[in-house]
């Protein structure tokens, strides 16, 4: 069985990184993500696909990237599910597995003093 996915999209807000208590880094990220077809109401809609970066990923879309930069991101699907409120609830995100910067706001300057 196979579980990939490939998505080329934007940023939807500048990435964050935390660090949990056991070292590892952690950042949530949102890609705006264009059909490739109009819908019924002839306009182009725009998938938000929530995805998930551990660790050097996290790091160095963190270090590099800002809202609205292209980005291609290579990984699998998990479906989790918790309880709030004795309600089930279930959600999807995409794990990363590899990241590919396509496109990048920060200027120059912005990128050399991350590497500082």
């Amino acid at each position: 069985m196979i579980n990939m996915v490939m998505l080329v999209g934007r940023l939807v807000r500048d990435p964050e990184i935390i660090e949990r208590e056991n070292g590892n880094k952690i950042s949530r990220v949102t890609l705006a993500v264009n059909r490739k077809f109009k819908g019924t109401d002839g306009i182009y809609h725009t998938d938000f696909i929530d995805c998930v970066l551990w660790n050097n990923i996290a790091k160095n879309v963190t270090d590099y990237c800002i809202k609205g930069d292209l980005i291609g991101i290579r990984g699998r699907i998990q479906v989790d599910n918790y309880e709030k409120d004795g309600i089930k609830k279930k959600y999807t995100d995409v794990i990363a597995e590899n990241i590919t910067f396509l496109s990048s706001g920060k200027s120059k300057e912005q990128v050399e003093e991350a590497e500082e």
